[in-house]
C-alpha cells in the first residue's frame, strides 16, 4: 500500500520539475543509504562492534563508522566483499535498465 505525499514529497516533486537533474542525485544519496543501512543492520544482528567488525575487516573502526554513514559513497568493490565476507553475507550487484528504476521516493 502507497502512502499518502506530505510536504515533503510536494517539495522534492517542485524541486525536481525545477531542475530534473536532481533526481541523478537523489538517486545516489539512496543507494548510499541502503548500502550503510545494511552494513549497520547485519553488523547489529551479528553482534559486532563496529571495532570488532573492523578488526575482522583489517581496517580501523573510522572506516567502518564512514560505510555506515548514509553520507559516504566512497567505498570500493573490495572494501564491501572484505565486509560482507566479514559478515558472513554476500556481496549482490545488479546492473537492471535505466526504465526499471524505482522510484526515489514512491507516493501516490
Amino acid at each position: 500500500m502507497k502512502r499518502k505525499k506530505d510536504d515533503l514529497d510536494r517539495t522534492i516533486e517542485e524541486a525536481l520539475r525545477r531542475d530534473p537533474t536532481l533526481a541523478e542525485g537523489l538517486e545516489k544519496a539512496g543507494q548510499a543509504w541502503d548500502i550503510a543501512f545494511q552494513v549497520y543492520d547485519l553488523r547489529k544482528k551479528t553482534g559486532l562492534t563496529q571495532t570488532q567488525l573492523a578488526k575482522l575487516v583489517g581496517t580501523k573502526q573510522s572506516n567502518i563508522a564512514r560505510v555506515e554513514s548514509a553520507d559516504y559513497s566512497s567505498y570500493t568493490f573490495k572494501t564491501l566483499e572484505k565486509i560482507t565476507k566479514a559478515l558472513k553475507a554476500r556481496l549482490e550487484i545488479r546492473i537492471v535498465p535505466a526504465s526499471n528504476r524505482k522510484a526515489v521516493h514512491p507516493v501516490n
